[in-house]
């Protein structure tokens, strides 16, 4: 079974994202939930956001870090939209990531400053009309990450919502997380 670092999003470590940290942990995966946040959570995306930008999105990739300096190097590294940013560069940058699951966001490579690495794999899930993932370029880094990496999916859903798979939103979509979560297991039992 994977061991996972799974970083929250915008709203912070909300009661969604440990349903979904759970529900790995039901399939018999160690995941571990950073608070990149420090206890803080927020009621609409634009908080969350004002809040990163305020302490510093360098600080919140750095708590990550030093959130993953604590655990085996051997891990999957995982985000939800703001978490892409710390699972991205842990992925990219330390040595020894099983793979990476990037939920509704994905960053070029080149903001990192190296090539994604041989052998990890990676898999990105977005809706397809979702305008943060599609309208500020997410989908355009997932696509050229997908052709640069030797073991790379893109997964697209039907929908124009955000966080989709977070069950204590308005935006979640109960189809498109099942499927969402049934490729994500699929993904770790491989790892």
């Amino acid at each position: 079974m994977a061991e996972v670092v799974l970083f929250h999003h915008a709203l912070g470590l909300t009661p969604g994202v440990v349903a979904f940290a759970d529900e790995l942990r039901g399939a018999g995966h160690t995941v571990h939930t950073p608070d990149l946040f420090e206890g803080r959570t927020f009621d609409t995306i634009e908080e969350g956001v004002g809040y990163a930008g305020e302490v510093g999105f360098g600080e919140v990739m750095q708590r990550g870090t030093r959130a993953a300096e604590q655990l085996p190097s051997e891990l999957v590294y995982a985000g939800f939209s703001l978490g892409v940013l710390p699972a991205q560069l842990l992925a990219q940058t330390r040595s020894g990531a099983k793979g990476a699951l990037f939920f509704y966001s994905c960053v070029p490579v080149s903001e990192f400053g190296t090539a994604w690495p041989d052998g990890v794999p990676v898999q990105i899930h977005g809706m397809d009309a979702d305008p943060i993932f599609v309208d500020e370029g997410d989908i355009d880094a997932a696509r050229a990450l997908v052709a640069e990496a030797d073991d790379a999916e893109l997964f697209l859903y039907p929908g124009d919502q955000h966080y989709f798979a977070d069950s204590t939103l308005p935006s979640y979509d109960a189809e498109a997380a099942a499927l969402l979560r049934q490729r994500v297991i699929a993904f770790l039992g491989d790892r």
